[in-house]
């Protein structure tokens, strides 16, 4: 192991995102009653131009008026890019009039690390402002050419990021990539094409102590397609799917559960390296299996999701 470790910056349960455009106070309100671990309220693609104004309004509104912790919800906003006119006001305002609901702020078409700089620049002079206690964080989303070309580097960032997001339909825009749905596959590519791209921002995210999230699945009338594209991507060490659709929030849950036979495994896992560490040996047998050290990290990582899910429920 290198000397050199970045622990992970933050644990956060974010299994299922749905998405909520901020124009529809309806959707918004029925969020809070869903089975969803996290929740953005978003401001950017999901809006249209004319309703982005009225769609702040309906943010501030929802995060000072509903009870989201009491609901169990991560809160996060999706603010507008940086190369809009609009951006620096969804900070502004947002943050200096509901700021202590806000739990992390999603970034899009994150390029260079400066983005990033940016944007926790304006949310540390209203922290200080406003005497806010509670930190903010930021989420990058990865959805260009250019924000994969520097994702090591974004993942480095020091400060307030604590996870990265595959945008996967801006990522197919900008690569020129041809595609049938977002999130779905090309059927003349041998494979999955989205393969490289949610490898490399799933190794940075882990070598920098970051979440990865895996982005949307356009085509909701196809449950078996999102869960098989929640699967390699979960397969991959992807911890969460964003919903674009309330129907996709329960396959998100599942999927990124570790089921009840692999928790098991995992404490047994525990289990027997500490009997063996009792008895002086570095590694021991599980069903015909040897585990060691590396086994008990990845028991670990497993029992970590369990407790969490288990807290959350509780």
């Amino acid at each position: 192991m290198s000397y050199t470790l970045h622990p992970l910056k933050k644990q956060r349960l974010q299994r299922s995102e749905l998405a909520v455009p901020g124009s529809n106070p309806t959707m918004i309100e029925k969020a809070a009653a869903s089975a969803a671990d996290y929740i953005f309220l978003d401001l950017e693609d999901a809006v249209a131009p004319p309703d982005k104004i009225a769609a702040r309004k309906n943010i501030i509104e929802a995060l000072n008026e509903i009870d989201w912790k009491a609901a169990g919800k991560t809160m996060s906003i999706r603010i507008n890019g940086l190369d809009t006119h609009y951006m620096y006001r969804d900070v502004v305002e947002i943050v200096e009039a509901a700021g202590q609901h806000i739990d992390t702020i999603l970034v899009p078409k994150v390029g260079v690390p400066a983005d990033l700089y940016t944007v926790e620049t304006i949310v540390s002079q209203i922290e200080t402002a406003k005497g806010f206690t509670r930190k903010i964080g930021l989420e990058a989303l990865i959805e260009t050419a250019l924000g994969m070309a520097n994702v090591e580097a974004i993942a480095a960032t020091p400060g307030r990021l604590e996870a990265l997001h595959f945008g996967v339909a801006d990522y197919a825009a900008s690569n020129r990539a041809r595609t049938v749905v977002i999130g779905g596959l090309n059927p003349d590519y041998p494979g999955d094409q989205w393969h490289f791209a949610l490898s490399r921002m799933t190794v940075a995210c882990r070598a920098y102590g970051l979440r990865a999230i895996d982005g949307p699945f356009g085509d909701f009338s196809d449950p078996d397609a999102y869960v098989a594209s929640a699967r390699r991507a979960a397969a991959l060490g992807i911890e969460g799917k964003w919903a674009i659709h309330p129907s996709q929030i329960a396959l998100a849950n599942d999927v990124f559960s570790p089921p009840a036979t692999e928790v098991t495994r995992a404490r047994r896992i525990i289990e027997e390296l500490q009997k063996a560490a009792a008895e002086g040996k570095g590694a021991a047998a599980l069903d015909g299996k040897m585990i060691d050290a590396a086994s008990e990290r990845m028991a670990r990582n497993v029992i970590v999701v369990a407790d969490a899910i288990a807290s959350a429920s509780a």
